[in-house]
């Protein structure tokens, strides 16, 4: 199985709409979040302040990754979303995104991309996934998301 990338197009909303909701990782307000990223770069394309690149294999949509320049910055992006079809965790293709979106920043001029998550252990993986990668704690806010629930931040230097 090859795996391929582009960018976003407006018949992969629904896919993405399936895939965020199969994850079981995200609430239904984060769904709701991921997809209104999704509209305004279906909307207003770069102009959005979202890259969107998708993972297709076996002509079906198999993850995707949202990052974006760091509004009033110099050369910081961020990270918002990186998703895989649960069916395709561990065949790196989550690793393929990242690298694309870290290659496509380093282009842009970024030197840098951030990340942002929870500490809750439900996003045990999605932290391990980061700092194998390269990316390493910068802060961390206590009871961001909710008591108990901080927010990292990974960083990587590019």
């Amino acid at each position: 199985m090859a795996t391929t990338f582009r960018l976003l197009h407006r018949d992969d909303r629904p896919a993405i709409l399936e895939i965020l909701r199969a994850t079981r990782a995200f609430s239904p307000p984060d769904v709701q979040v991921a997809v209104e990223l999704v509209d305004c770069y279906l909307k207003d394309g770069r102009d959005s302040g979202y890259h969107f690149h998708i993972a297709i294999e076996d002509d079906c949509l198999a993850g995707y990754i949202c990052y974006g320049p760091t509004p009033l910055t110099k050369g910081t992006w961020d990270v918002y979303w990186i998703v895989t079809t649960p069916h395709l965790k561990g065949h790196g293709i989550g690793s393929q995104l990242l690298r694309l979106a870290e290659e496509n920043v380093k282009a842009e001029g970024g030197r840098m991309l951030l990340i942002e998550t929870s500490s809750s252990p439900l996003y045990l993986e999605a932290r391990r996934f980061y700092l194998n990668r390269g990316y390493v704690i910068v802060s961390s806010i206590p009871d961001f998301y909710a008591p108990g629930d901080n927010k990292i931040t990974f960083r990587k230097v590019l």
